[in-house]
């Protein structure tokens, strides 16, 4: 809706005044009102105008004020002049300006509510109100004992609207009420009283139907002159009452006839329904009978530890359709049987959830029986959970299977911190009890595919089993969440601690022997508890090819390198192959001297694994970063030079949120400006945290680093990434590259990347270089610069010195 001012000059008029009306049109065009100025500016009434389109006074389209030329000005404020065309049939030039604008669809309807009057109702309307609620109107002249039912009192009782019938026969639809009726009627008659009467009445089909008659005087003045009232159907409410009740007496019957403890609970926990056989056992494990519409959190608040885990487990019932858990009813009690509770969520027509039941059948017997021995082998006492043995049975055969699930498995090992403490606190039998419920909360978090063991004292192990790196990473923290926050209470005090876990991620040349593995994760545990506890540590595990023994003496090499601060670093260069660039732009390598100065260096494909798995990939880093800085500062010649340096960074380093800070501090100091050091980044890594790297990538560009993704191309994801993370640079992975010269389909994936990349302000590096047909594609698809043996390869980082020049007043570089 939008409101115009239209202003007219004319030379008849003395200067100054001007003559103007309002017009309002609405979205489609159309006037909807004009005032009354608009007969002395456009001729025509104001009633003339309303509902006409706006084109009646314009002179042409080219006029038209929502027209594309003429919008934009006057939704600034301008005023334009267009001709209009008057009534009379001559055309003039005027002033339009908006004055309002008001999309319809915004307006406020002009609509009221009102009490209705005492007038009568429509027939339509009132044949309508009785249709749809099954009711009659009838009234009784008290004088001429004469009676007016409406068209509703017909059809309740089947007969056709009008038939001649007696208030006596009336009666005979209600032969065992009569009396009542009767009673009821002169009652109202004498003291005014209404009434309300429920019956039975057979229509004239001879149908049964359940009625409610009311009745009340109708007073003129204070005498009582008529009868007015209601005869309603009840008939559907009726049957939907006592098939409630059926339904209700069949669920009691049977849930009764079972041993097993059936109960019902809605989103609130009150209870909607459980039978006998629950009902004695929650009174015998907290002491109190529960009845219907009790809710579980008030009548388990004397019982913390029960009350929290039942909750958690109802909260569980309503996220998923059904599960099922192997539990006593209440922990503090050893001598409670043991049940198999099936869980399942109870949902209405709409598919909200309204509530949830648990079946619980109890199977201590079966445990009892012959199999108990088998049992008691698989699974440990105290938690009831698997035990060592079971699990690295159960892990075998999951290892057994040749080739790995879509999803990728993963094994969590945890070792709860501090819970020697615990045990001095309150004594083996509580600390008993303390893991025993902690492993039935942590039973509920986990999946059902995945295997939850007690290994020995205060270990877990859990096998996470076709799932995602990125997924068994967020269940590992929820795991530690859930330890951290758990609270069992004792004597007035409250039993919490943390844990540390080690994940490790198997592959397809995973060692075969589970104790192998299980020794991989407990040594990521040690290195979390080592670097502070409540921690997780991740890795992949050690490839088929490593034995314990040359791991073991991998990282003594490496710690000590560390430790000596003697890492050995090389550097490569990439090389300008789209046009010429000055300066030196090179990645630092990373290599680890041997035992002895004869020993061959390590390369990263031999320490980087066991640097991860022993929680030392960070602290490598950093020590590369010092070292390669500390080495820089010993040669300022090449501050000029230097144009850009890469770092590889782990993944440790790339989730820890210190690093940025790190990188601030020690470049404060450096004569070589932020700008030509760049973190490189993995493209698996981006790929799993991509909202973690987005806000490293803010904290670098923040202290003037650059930023390069490498291994783009490497997956489907590659392209979205290269778009969209806030990266300055795209390197090529070297599997797009190998067979990049007669591969067209590689060199389209590479030509996209590059497009991109460019498109969104970033340059791009082909990796992996070897020989001259590769370099000549490369150039052909535009790439920025290159890297790989064909160009440079891997020199110590001591080559890089200037050349040393004679001057008279000296040597420079070398």
């Amino acid at each position: 809706m939008k409101e115009f001012f239209i202003r007219r000059d004319r030379s008849d008029i003395p200067p100054g005044i001007e003559r103007r009306t309002l017009i309002r049109i609405d979205d489609e065009g159309v006037i909807v009102f004009a005032d009354h100025h608009a007969e002395s500016v456009l001729g025509y009434d104001s009633g003339d105008l309303e509902g006409r389109k706006v084109q009646c006074i314009l002179a042409a389209r080219q006029d038209d004020p929502f027209a594309p030329a003429h919008r934009h000005p006057i939704e600034n404020g301008e005023s334009i002049l267009i001709t209009f065309r008057h009534k009379e049939g001559f055309f003039f030039t005027a002033g339009l300006s908006l004055r309002m604008d008001i999309r319809d669809s915004d307006q406020a309807a002009s609509a009221s509510i009102s009490q209705r009057d005492h007038s009568p109702i429509d027939h339509r309307l009132m044949r309508l109100m009785e249709t749809s609620a099954n009711l009659g109107l009838w009234e009784l002249d008290i004088n001429s004992n004469e009676m007016t039912w409406t068209d509703g009192m017909y059809h309740l009782l089947e007969l056709r609207p009008g038939s001649g019938i007696t208030p006596e026969q009336a009666l005979f639809y209600c032969q065992s009420s009569q009396a009542r009726i009767r009673a009821r009627i002169r009652r109202c008659i004498r003291s005014g009283q209404p009434f309300s009467l429920t019956l039975d009445l057979l229509t004239a089909k001879q149908k049964t139907r359940q009625v409610k008659l009311t009745g009340r005087a109708l007073k003129t003045g204070k005498r009582t002159q008529r009868l007015g009232g209601t005869l309603i159907d009840q008939t559907y409410e009726q049957q939907q009452h006592f098939a409630r009740r059926q339904a209700e007496q069949l669920l009691v019957a049977t849930t009764n006839a079972t041993s097993d403890l059936v109960v019902a609970v809605d989103r609130a926990l009150n209870l909607l329904h459980f039978n006998q056989a629950f009902s004695r056992q929650f009174e015998r494990a907290f002491g109190q009978s529960p009845e219907r519409g009790n809710n579980l959190n008030t009548l388990l608040q004397d019982y913390p530890n029960e009350r929290r885990l039942i909750e958690r487990l109802w909260t569980r019932a309503f996220e998923r359709d059904s599960f099922v858990v192997e539990m006593p009813m209440a922990q503090q009690h050893r001598e409670l049987p043991l049940y198999e509770i099936h869980y399942q969520r109870l949902t209405n027509d709409q598919g909200d959830v309204i509530g949830a039941v648990h079946v619980a059948r109890d199977i201590s017997e079966r445990l009892q029986n012959s199999s108990s021995s088998e049992y008691r082998a698989q699974h440990d006492p105290v938690t009831g959970l698997m035990n060592r043995k079971a699990f690295l049975a159960r892990l075998h055969r999951t290892l057994e299977q040749k080739s790995m699930c879509e999803g990728g498995n993963s094994l969590l090992f945890l070792d709860l911190d501090g819970f020697d403490h615990l045990n001095e606190i309150a004594g083996g039998g509580i600390c008993d009890r303390y893991l025993r419920e902690l492993a039935s909360n942590m039973g509920v978090k986990v999946r059902q595919r995945d295997a939850l063991a007690r290994l020995a004292g205060d270990t877990f192990a859990l096998l996470i089993e076709n799932c995602p790196e990125a997924r068994a990473r967020k269940i590992a923290d929820s795991i530690l969440e859930l330890i951290r926050g758990f609270v069992f209470d004792w004597q007035d005090k409250q039993l919490q601690t943390t844990a540390s876990g080690g994940l490790l991620f198997l592959e397809n040349d995973s060692p075969m022997a589970p104790d192998q593995l299980l020794t991989q994760a407990a040594d990521l545990c040690h290195t979390a508890k080592t670097s502070g506890r409540n921690r997780i540590h991740a890795a992949r595990a050690m490839p088929k090819s490593i034995d314990e023994g040359a791991t073991h003496g991998v990282l003594e090499q490496l710690r000590k390198a560390l430790d000596n601060g003697h890492v050995r670093l090389e550097y490569q260069s990439l090389r300008p192959v789209a046009s010429a660039t000055w300066g030196d732009h090179i990645e630092i390598l990373t290599r680890v001297p041997g035992d002895t100065p004869d020993s061959p260096l390590l390369v990263p494909d031999t320490f980087l694994p066991v640097a991860e798995r022993f929680d030392l990939a960070k602290r490598l880093d950093r020590q590369v970063i010092l070292q390669a800085l500390a080495w820089l500062e010993q040669h300022p010649l090449l501050e000029p030079r230097l144009k850009y340096c890469g770092f590889n960074l782990s993944l440790a380093s790339v989730l820890d949120d210190t690093f940025a800070d790190f990188m601030e501090s020690v470049l404060r100091g450096s004569s070589f400006a932020p700008e030509c050091f760049c973190m490189e980044i993995r493209e698996a890594h981006a790929t799993q945290y991509p909202d973690d790297i987005a806000v490293l990538c803010d904290a670098l560009h923040r202290i003037g680093c650059r930023v390069a993704l490498d291994g783009a191309g490497a997956s489907v994801e590659s392209y979205s990434l290269a778009a969209k993370l806030p990266v300055d640079i795209i390197k090529l992975d070297h599997k797009i590259m190998q067979h990049l010269n007669d591969d067209p389909v590689q060199q389209v994936m590479v030509e996209a990347l590059h497009k991109i990349a460019t498109a969104s302000g970033k340059m791009t590096v082909a990796t992996f270089i070897e020989n001259d047909d590769t370099l000549r594609k490369v150039r052909t698809l535009g790439i920025h610069y290159g890297q790989g043996f064909r160009l440079y390869r891997p020199r110590p980082l001591e080559e890089l010195t200037p050349a040393e020049v004679a001057l008279t007043t000296g040597k420079i570089g070398g």
